[in-house]
């Protein structure tokens, strides 16, 4: 199965996502297919045995729209020094051409630039240099195009376009209005120059109204050749109903001026161009508007592209040499002065220093990094000069991961859209239907051409889907957005919704609620050995373990300078300890299931293993040739944030759980520390997400928090998986949330953000539908029918283009968003 990605072209509405979602789901192969109106992308699963990309593209032409790849190209223009005349920029063009992965190169002699789009994945960006090179010719510092600069200047384009088109239909509009409309001004009628009157010269006043109205319809031509190609294939949208709308007032007007001409002078007063004309530039308004304000929605994506540094120091043969970000590879060693951004991922390999990685975790105090130490691409060098080797660029590197993971979210549909999507798909057809109908049903009821036409187009221009569309998509991108800004990673439309939904949290102990740095706080001997030989037995027995408890047994061995003893076998028992073999003896260390299973007793040091318990500290029994020979308690401490974050959970009516390993009287002293309802003691790693079924057996919804890799099934299981940023990749693959700083204050912060956004889009759902459902009746005639006033075209048109600006407008609000 293949997941692609592909940004569609000539979308006006949602209508036009849903005709292109249904013509892709047709073809044999395709699992799914989602449309995103406000994102402009469809994300595919297929299965490419049955298909490839290029079937996908032709079914979305097939639909009247362009389907075109996420670039996997790269478009940069490299300036050149050394040519003297168009054979020059003839031969480099042959020997750039000539490398694998260079789909074109076009070089201008009198821009002294070569323009290259080549595949990255099949050539580096050095090599076309020294392709340059070897021609004889000199390759000058590259300006890489930016994908963002690309999108900006894309959205940019096509909000300058729309302005000037609304701009030109308004300057031909505005005198075509009060051309037409001036003799029907109380006050004004009776002053009027001949030219104005429309009985002094029908026809001449009907030909001023062509003139005027020809360039209107030419700014918006996209309707017409948008809108009918959609009926055409049957499958209409917001086009195709002011189309029909606009279509219907200028070919009845038309055929009113012929009537003039042909003698029928009292025709005059069945013109209608300036109700074309002006539902075409309050329409053009409306979109000029709704393009600005969706290019709004996507800031946080640019901000976090904005973040990456365009160039690195790379120390090459013991020389500082400043490259292109796009140059530097896995291996090279960077050198980062202070005040400067750190490039791309990589290890401290010398020096000392302070990073603020605010930008990327919303973490404001600056991280200390020693050699050894991992930086993160974008994070800003405070004090000192470090040196560090590579270990991710590109595609790979946080920043990266992070904007993909944004990316995604924003280009995915809450459960909640698809209501939206599947009214869109039959919005359209029914206003159709309801125009014809109610236009019919007015002139069999007695009532003009003129006044059945008027019904006809106000039904057609009112009714439109892009509210519908536009209310779930822009409130997630901006959600999401907003997120990312806090180091809160939400992975989907699907985990934004599902999280307002929470009642109840479950805690992981170690590294969650505590900090996941347990040291030794207390050796207890008992029988023949000492305090000093226990500890050394038990860190010998835990060198080879990475339980979180074994190693503070280590370090606490290491602080008391004690030698480690060989150990001839280890065997690891999950969940339990584990046995090894030291000088001969058998040594269990573990929890007291361990020892119950061994049938080792207790009772004599039960009291000592009861009190330290109490106290919040984990007992590890030790064991020597089936003799109990002591106890080790080891503690974690509770991070700074755990109570607080946990209080807010409480304000909000959440219940809250702690799942440990650990023995009951340690995890219960912990929770009372921090204000835990229910304790879920000495569970094992693989039983985790089995507590959680069980409390969604009790129709509970929640959310799981963890860090290791043990939580993995429990995160997978819960109704929402929240990773802590600070944990392994694992967790954070079977997550819905990341908390990218690892403080658990972002756990009540994610939810907020979640009611936020819903909340949001159920304002939206509600502005969207009601205005469609109290304005059709009114466009109608409903009013009119009890003897109130008609619903005039060009009011149509302008609370049209209002919807959808509010829609947009009111999401737009949670770019406010704070977490309280």
């Amino acid at each position: 199965m293949k997941t692609e990605s592909l940004k569609i072209i000539g979308m006006t509405c949602a209508a036009c996502a849903k005709a292109s979602e249904r013509a892709v789901k047709k073809l044999e192969g395709v699992v799914e297919a989602s449309v995103n109106f406000a994102t402009e992308k469809m994300v595919v699963q297929y299965d490419e045995s049955k298909l490839d990309t290029d079937k996908i593209k032709e079914a979305v032409k097939k639909a009247g729209y362009e389907a075109v790849e996420e670039a996997e190209t790269k478009a940069i223009a490299v300036p050149i020094s050394g040519m003297t005349c168009a054979a020059c920029a003839k031969a480099i063009e042959r020997a750039v051409s000539k490398l694998e992965g260079v789909e074109s190169v076009s070089v201008n002699f009198a821009t002294e630039k070569a323009n290259i789009k080549y595949n990255p994945k099949a050539t580096r960006l050095s090599e076309i240099k020294q392709a340059i090179s070897k021609a004889g010719y000199k390759a000058l510092e590259i300006e890489s195009s930016n994908k963002v600069d690309e999108d900006k200047a894309r959205k940019e384009k096509e909000i300058k376009v729309l302005w000037t088109k609304f701009i030109v239909s308004a300057i031909f509009t505005t005198p075509l209005l009060f051309y037409a409309m001036a003799h029907m001004i109380p006050g004004l009628n009776k002053s009027l120059p001949a030219f104005l009157d429309p009985m002094h010269d029908p026809l001449a006043f009907a030909l001023v109204q062509i003139i005027l109205v020809t360039p209107v319809i030419i700014a918006g031509y996209r309707f017409y050749t948008v809108g009918f190609r959609a009926i055409i294939r049957r499958s209409p949208n917001m086009d195709s109903l002011i189309a029909m709308g606009t279509s219907a007032a200028v070919i009845y007007s038309l055929y009113s001026t012929y009537r003039i001409y042909m003698g029928d002078h009292d025709s005059v007063m069945n013109l209608y161009f300036e109700s074309a004309g002006v539902i075409i530039t309050l329409i053009l308004l409306g979109k000029s508007l709704e393009a600005v304000s969706k290019g709004k929605t996507s800031e946080a994506i640019k901000k976090l592209m904005g973040l990456a540094p365009k160039t690195a120091i790379v120390i090459q043969d013991g020389r500082e040499i400043e490259l292109p970000i796009e140059e530097v590879e896995v291996g090279d060693v960077i050198l980062v002065k202070p005040g400067a951004k750190i490039p791309v991922d990589g290890e401290v390999v010398e020096g000392y220093t302070s990073i603020d990685e605010s930008m990327l975790t919303g973490e404001s105090i600056p991280v200390e990094k020693h050699v050894g130490d991992k930086v993160i691409g974008a994070s800003i060098n405070k004090n000192g000069s470090i040196k560090f080797k590579v270990t991710k660029v590109g595609g790979d590197t946080a920043l990266a991961q992070i904007i993909k993971l944004v990316e995604d979210a924003q280009g995915s549909k809450a459960p909640i859209a698809q209501m939206a999507d599947i009214v869109s798909g039959y919005f359209v057809p029914i206003v159709f239907a309801i125009a014809i109908i109610a236009s019919v049903a007015w002139y069999l009821s007695g009532e003009s051409t003129v006044f059945s036409l008027t019904i006809f187009i106000s039904v057609l221009v009112i009714a439109c889907p892009c509210a519908l569309g536009l209310a779930t998509p822009t409130a997630i991108m901006v959600g999401t957005g907003k997120g990312a800004e806090y180091g809160i990673l939400i992975k989907g439309g699907e985990a934004l919704e599902a999280a307002h939904k929470i009642n109840t949290i479950v805690f992981d102990k170690t590294g969650t609620i505590t900090e996941g740095n347990p040291e030794v706080t207390d050796v207890i001997a008992s029988g023949e050995i000492g305090r000093n030989k226990l500890l050394q037995i038990a860190a010998s027995a835990e060198k080879g373990s990475e339980h979180p408890l074994g190693e503070a047994i280590v370090k606490g061995a290491e602080k008391e300078n004690l030698e480690m003893l060989k150990v001839d076998k280890f065997a690891a028992i999950p969940g339990h300890g584990i046995e090894v073999q030291i000088e001969g003896s058998d040594i269990l260390l573990g929890n007291r299931k361990l020892m119950d299973d061994r049938n080792i007793g207790l009772k004599h040091l039960e009291g000592e293993s009861d009190r330290l318990a109490s106290e919040g500290k984990t007992p590890m029994y030790i064991a020597v040739d089936n003799k109990l020979a002591g106890i080790i308690a080891v503690a974690d401490v509770v991070k700074d944030s755990s109570a607080k974050a946990i209080k807010r959970l409480h304000d909000m009516g959440i219940e809250v759980a702690m799942i440990t390993g650990d023995n009951r009287r340690t995890a219960e002293a912990i929770a009372r520390q921090v204000g835990i309802d229910m304790v879920l003691a000495e569970v094992l790693p693989q039983d985790k997400a089995d507590e959680v079924k069980k409390l969604q057996a009790e129709n509970k919804k929640v959310a799981m928090v963890g860090d290791g890799i043990n939580d993995a099934p429990a995160l997978a299981q819960a109704d929402i998986g929240i990773a802590i940023g600070s944990g392994t990749d694992v967790a954070m693959e079977s997550a819905d949330i990341v908390l990218m700083r690892s403080d658990l204050m972002d756990v009540p912060a994610a939810i907020q953000l979640s009611k936020s956004t819903i909340r949001n889009i159920k304002q939206n759902l509600f502005w969207a539908f009601g205005y469609n459902t109290a304005g059709i009746p009114l466009a109608a005639g409903l009013l009119h029918l009890f003897g109130g006033p008609l619903l005039n075209p060009v009011f149509a048109a302008a609370a049209m283009s209002l919807s959808s600006v509010s829609v947009l407008t009111n999401a737009l609000r949670l770019r406010g968003f704070k977490p309280h």
